[in-house]
């Protein structure tokens, strides 16, 4: 496979109050193929969600860069989607309605924009919720919402930042499962960022371990559990085995 998004020696440092400076990202280099499924575990302030910023172009690299497609990230772009914890909906806009957001932006045609909201809306399960508003759906279906938008406008790749950090344990598993029935069918690249060790096994292809202060790259553990995820894979030995590996490497680091 094609290398799809690479971080070459990605440094990020923060100034505090204009005389202490923080640095969040110590050079990072990582390698994220084309329709890989990555998830990025670690400590608070380990620089997870500052690596995803910079992917996104929503900051700039002290040093180093972030290259998609082998043409350096300077700002955000169609061929990144980004999902963040908080939905972000317009709450006087339908489910439909935030979906073509950004198909109206893009000025596609009015039919075109209904035929694409609808196909990604039923992707994910909220076709008889085509027409409500935010206010009236829980959580969970907000999420979903926000992630339909994102697929809508056809971005290669998708930066997911907790995205489920704050549903309930049910509702979260439910969404795992969406996602991953959703990136089965469509294949783009994922990063998305968790601080859920069962969460980041059970989707990912491989687990990126950050380790904290500075933020940098500790360990990428492959996830050799075949497509698709199922909830008896959840309860194997071998599923078992690579969460605790996954839970040393955070938490424990010098003995992993």
């Amino acid at each position: 496979m094609s290398i799809k998004i690479s971080f070459q020696n990605v440094t990020k440092t923060f100034n505090i109050a204009g005389q202490t400076s923080f640095n969040a990202l110590q050079g990072l280099n990582l390698d994220i193929e084309d329709g890989e499924f990555i998830t990025v575990v670690g400590p608070s302030g380990c620089g997870k969600s500052t690596a995803m910023n910079i992917a996104a172009g929503l900051t700039a690299p002290s040093s180093g860069q972030v290259l998609v497609d082998n043409v350096p990230v300077k700002g955000p772009g169609p061929e990144r989607g980004v999902i963040f914890q908080q939905y972000a909906l317009f709450p006087w806009l339908t489910v439909r309605e935030n979906v073509e957001f950004g198909l109206q932006i893009a000025r596609h045609p009015k039919a075109d924009r209904r035929r694409i909201a609808d196909h990604f809306i039923g992707l994910v399960g909220l076709s008889d919720f085509a027409d409500s508003l935010p206010k009236t759906l829980s959580g969970g279906m907000k999420q979903r919402c926000a992630i339909a938008r994102a697929y809508a406008v056809n971005p290669k790749i998708l930066l997911m930042d907790e995205p489920f950090g704050a549903l309930d344990a049910l509702t979260r598993v439910q969404l795992q499962d969406q996602l991953l029935a959703t990136w089965s069918k469509e294949r783009r690249t994922v990063i998305f960022i968790t601080h859920d060790v069962d969460e980041a096994v059970y989707l990912a292809s491989r687990v990126v371990v950050m380790a904290a202060r500075p933020g940098r790259l500790h360990r990428i553990i492959p996830v050799d559990l075949p497509y698709p995820r199922t909830e008896e894979m959840r309860l194997s030995p071998e599923f078992s085995t690579l969460r605790n590996e996954v839970w040393r490497s955070v938490y424990h680091p010098a003995a992993a």
